[in-house]
C-alpha cells in the first residue's frame, strides 16, 4: 500500500506538526492518507493512540473547497470525544482558512442553528443532534460530499445505530464513506447497503509502533484495600492518573472516600451534566487534580496529553475494553504506565486480556511513595539500608522517600464532583429533620 510523509503537507501544517511535537506521520496516517485523498470509501484500523484522528482529519480538510458550503461530516459516539475532534479540526482547519462548526447534543441547538447560517464547511457532531438538524433542514445534506464514522463500533452499539444509520442515509450514496476504529473490520449490512463501492480496508495494527512505550503492571490488593492504595499511589512524585471502575456506584463511593480524606479527584461519569463533564476534564488536564475516576464513557478517543498512568480499578469485562482503556496513556509514541488492582479471581481476567492482546504484564511493589519492580528480601532492612538497591520502573526516576504529609484540602474546595456537596447536604437534611420532629415531640 502507499504511503506518505510529511512533505505532502502544506508549509503551514508542517510547522504547526514540529510545533505540536510530533515526529514523524504514524503508521496509520501515512497508509490512510492516499486513499482519503482520492476520495476512496476507507475503513482504517490502528491501536488507541496511533494518530487516527489526525489520520482522517489531514487528507479530507485538503478536499475541502473554502466557501461552498456543508461537506464534511464528522460523526463521533460521545459529546467529549466530539468536543476533542473538534476543537482538533478547528486548530488545523483554521490553518487554511477553513470554517469549523461543532454540532454537539447537550450544547445550545438554536446557538448551532444560527452558526449554520455562516455555512461551515466542516461538521462535527453526534449522531443525535446531526440527524436533528438535518430533518429540519438546517444542515444541506445534498451538499455533504463526504462523512466519517470515528469509533464506528461505538456508533453501531444499539444506543445509537438507528441516528447512525439515519445520518448515514441522509447523505448521498456516491459519496465518501469513511470508518475508523481500533477494532472493527466487518461493517453490517445495514451500513453497506448505504455504499456505492466496497470499502478499502487499511489495518495497520500489525505494523504500529506507536504503543511500544506502554508499560502493563498488576499491583495485588485485596477489593476492600484499593481506595486505600488509590490514596497511597497520590503521594508517588508527579503521580496523574486516569482511574476506569465497571461500576458507578463503586465509583461515587471511592470519590467520597478521597475526597473526605483531603485527595484531589474529579469524576467523569454518564450521569453527569454537560458542565460537570466539562469542568472535570478540565481540572484533570490542568493539574487541578491528580486523578480522574471514570467509567468506559473515557476510554474510547480521549487524548489527554502526556498522561503518565491509567489505572484499572476493576478489570475490565472484556479483553478489548482493556485495550481500549489502556490506550488513554502512551499515545502517539510517549511513554505510559497502565497499572491493574487484583487479586486472586481477577487476576485470572487479566491474564485473559493480556493473553488475547498479546501483551507482557509485570508485578509492581508500592514502597513509601514509590513504585518498584520487585520485592526486597527484607523490605524494611533493604529500604532503610540500600535504597539504590531498589529497581524503578523503565523510564521513570522516583526518588526513595517516605510517605510525605499532605496538607488537608477542603473537599468543597474541589470544584468537579457534586459527590461529596450532596452526601453533605443529605446529612443536612437528615439533622435538620430530627431537629424539627424533637422540636414538636417537645
Amino acid at each position: 500500500m502507499e504511503t506518505v510523509n510529511l512533505e505532502v503537507l502544506p508549509e503551514k501544517w508542517q510547522k504547526k506538526w514540529q510545533a505540536e511535537g510530533f515526529s514523524e506521520l504514524t503508521a496509520i496516517q501515512k497508509a490512510s492518507f492516499t486513499a482519503l485523498k482520492q476520495q476512496k470509501n476507507v475503513i482504517g484500523i490502528a491501536p488507541t493512540g496511533s494518530g487516527k484522528t489526525l489520520a482522517y482529519l489531514l487528507p479530507l480538510l485538503l478536499n475541502v473547497e473554502k466557501g461552498a458550503g456543508n461537506q464534511l461530516l464528522i460523526l463521533l459516539p460521545s459529546q467529549e470525544l466530539a468536543v476533542q475532534v473538534n476543537r482538533i479540526a478547528k486548530e488545523w482547519g483554521n490553518e487554511i482558512g477553513l470554517n469549523v462548526q461543532g454540532l454537539i447534543g447537550g450544547a445550545n441547538v438554536q446557538r448551532q442553528k444560527e452558526k449554520l447560517r455562516e455555512k461551515p464547511e466542516v461538521l462535527v457532531g453526534t449522531s443525535g443532534r446531526v440527524v436533528e438538524l438535518v430533518r429540519t433542514k438546517k444542515i444541506k445534506a445534498h451538499q455533504l460530499k463526504t462523512i466519517v464514522l470515528d469509533e464506528v463500533d461505538q456508533l453501531l452499539q444499539d444506543s445509537d445505530v438507528q441516528m447512525t444509520q439515519e445520518a448515514l442515509k441522509t447523505v448521498k450514496k456516491e459519496s465518501q464513506k469513511v470508518f475508523f476504529s481500533a477494532t472493527v473490520k466487518e461493517l453490517p449490512e445495514s451500513i453497506k447497503e448505504n455504499l456505492e463501492t466496497e470499502p478499502i480496508l487499511i489495518d495497520v495494527r500489525a505494523d504500529d509502533q506507536s504503543t511500544k512505550n506502554i508499560h502493563h503492571h498488576y499491583l495485588q490488593v485485596s477489593a476492600r484495600r484499593r481506595a486505600d492504595l488509590l490514596k497511597k499511589l497520590t503521594f508517588v512524585p508527579d503521580f496523574r492518573g486516569l482511574v476506569f471502575f465497571n461500576q458507578l456506584s463503586d465509583l461515587g463511593d471511592v470519590a467520597s472516600k478521597l475526597l473526605y480524606e483531603g485527595i484531589p479527584v474529579a469524576t467523569l461519569a454518564s450521569d453527569q451534566s454537560k458542565m460537570e463533564r466539562k469542568l472535570a476534564l478540565h481540572s484533570f488536564a490542568e493539574g487541578k487534580v491528580s486523578l480522574l475516576l471514570t467509567t468506559d464513557i473515557a476510554s474510547r478517543g480521549l487524548d489527554f496529553v502526556a498522561l503518565p498512568y491509567v489505572i484499572h480499578y476493576d478489570i475490565p469485562y472484556t479483553a478489548e475494553a482493556y485495550l481500549h482503556r489502556s490506550g488513554r496513556t502512551g499515545r502517539m509514541g510517549k511513554a505510559g504506565e497502565v497499572i491493574s488492582f487484583v487479586d486472586a479471581h481477577s487476576f485470572r481476567d487479566l491474564k485473559q486480556a493480556i493473553k488475547k492482546n498479546e501483551l507482557e504484564v509485570n508485578e509492581l511493589f508500592l514502597y513509601g511513595s514509590e513504585l518498584v519492580t520487585e520485592r526486597p528480601h527484607d523490605e524494611k532492612k533493604e529500604i532503610e539500608t540500600n535504597p539504590q538497591a531498589k529497581p524503578k520502573i523503565k523510564g521513570t526516576n522516583f526518588p526513595t522517600t517516605e510517605m510525605p504529609k499532605k496538607k488537608k484540602i477542603r473537599p468543597e474546595k474541589i470544584a468537579t464532583t457534586e459527590i461529596y456537596k450532596k452526601k453533605k447536604k443529605r446529612k443536612k437534611d437528615q439533622k435538620n429533620k430530627g431537629a424539627r420532629k424533637k422540636k414538636s415531640e417537645s
